[in-house]
């Protein structure tokens, strides 16, 4: 199998995989805001992630020759190594319920937010255990001042959402959405009635959208472009508890702060739970059971959510499903790129540490940055808020640095 041996290429790995999984929720969250049922782009996201980690174990993972103290991929598929399995499912299970929970979050407080306030709970708990599982192997003096610069840069986070939330009210005061004839003010969404008036059939296999009409698109930042949005997307948002959001997020957060840990104890055996003589779980063995345990989760709840929907989603089917082609490239995408940003950070953090690896944690940099692009987030913002982005940004570089800079090297 291939292995990590130097800091520069762990590092390496490290910074493509902030890459790939600061991108992959801003393309689930495109198709929410066209318009497509979570429950679909999912079930296509979990089926190429899978594959991800198939790759990746057939390719790194057999190439070189099979050594008894670290076996190829196919070679540690028939030993007795159940703990080590059990401890790498747990994680995959948290890590899908978590990616399910902030896939509804996005809408409910947005993708920035989402983004950093999931990442600092990461941080905080799940780097401290990492440090502890790697038997200190970071160098605490940079790591831990690392995870001060990341929470800084959560709070300035935070600031930048209330800020914007507050330059998106004052925008729709007094705004209504005549465009296509619905005359409904801001007020109707912000005293409790979610739904835009339009005439949607609950059965996604019969329903068409009478409003997916081709009309003039609003400059975006606008009031119109808001009301637009909310009348396009598939999760209504207007009129919500923000409490909700806020519970998802949380929810969210907390389970991404166990997977690592778990990955770790299933690579490196630090409970010893292993039978003497039996080679630790090699990164891609892991990361193929990690993924399993993900995709087999998936995939159950989100065919029950498909006839049981949650948050007020319209019902579908399974049939409804497979003839919905549309935007499934873009969730085949999302599903690579979080698969191939999952496996490159457990490469890079069996090589130089599962809690420097965590610094990938800071991928709120790319997502912000996606968000201000794809979807024009912040724009015709106040200088305030401008002023708090930048900030965090700034602080999010600085925290990407130091905590690669306390990468240390985990001995054979």
């Amino acid at each position: 199998m291939y292995v990590i041996e130097d800091k520069g290429g762990a590092i390496a790995l490290m910074i493509a995989s902030l890459l790939f999984l600061g991108t992959w929720p801003a393309v689930l969250t495109l198709l929410e805001r066209r318009g497509r049922l979570p429950q679909h782009t999912y079930l296509d996201y979990s089926i190429t992630n899978l594959i991800a980690a198939i790759l990746i174990a057939l390719t790194f993972g057999q190439i070189g020759d099979s050594k008894p103290n670290q076996p190829n991929f196919i070679t540690q598929l028939s030993q007795d190594n159940w703990p080590s399995v059990l401890f790498a499912m747990v994680g995959g299970i948290v890590l899908s319920l978590g990616n399910l929970s902030t896939q509804y979050a996005w809408a409910y407080v947005g993708l920035s937010v989402t983004e950093v306030i999931t990442c600092s709970i990461t941080v905080v708990i799940g780097t401290t255990m990492n440090y502890f599982l790697d038997g200190r192997i970071n160098k605490a003096e940079i790591l831990f001042p690392g995870v001060g610069c990341f929470l800084v840069a959560v709070c300035l986070g935070s600031a930048v959402h209330s800020s914007n939330a507050a330059d998106n009210k004052e925008k729709l005061s007094g705004s209504s959405c005549n465009k296509r004839g619905n005359a409904c003010a801001w007020g109707d969404y912000k005293n409790g009635s979610k739904e835009p008036k339009k005439d949607v059939a609950k059965d996604v296999e019969i329903a068409t959208y009478s409003s997916n009409k081709k009309t003039e698109k609003s400059k975006a930042g606008t009031a119109e472009y808001l009301l637009e949005l909310e009348e396009q997307r598939s999760i209504k948002v207007f009129g919500s508890n923000m409490f909700l959001g806020l519970a998802i997020v949380f929810f969210a957060g907390i389970c991404f702060s166990l997977f690592s840990p778990a990955f770790n104890l299933a690579t490196n055996d630090q409970w010893h739970t292993l039978k003497k003589g039996v080679p630790h779980l090699v990164v891609y063995t892991a990361f193929f059971y990690f993924s399993s345990s993900c995709f087999i989760l998936a995939i159950a709840l989100n065919i029950w959510f498909l006839y049981r929907p949650i948050l007020g989603l319209p019902r579908s089917s399974f049939k409804a499903y497979i003839q919905d082609w549309n935007g499934r490239q873009w969730a085949f995408l999302a599903g690579l790129l979080c698969g191939f940003g999952n496996g490159f950070q457990f490469m890079g953090g069996q090589a130089a540490g599962y809690a420097a690896a965590d610094a990938v944690q800071a991928l709120p940099l790319v997502s912000t940055f996606w968000g201000v692009i794809l979807f024009g987030e912040y724009r015709k913002s106040s200088k305030k808020t401008y002023i708090l982005l930048i900030s965090m940004l700034v602080m999010f570089i600085v925290a990407v640095a130091v905590l690669m800079a306390s990468s240390g090297h985990r001995k054979s």
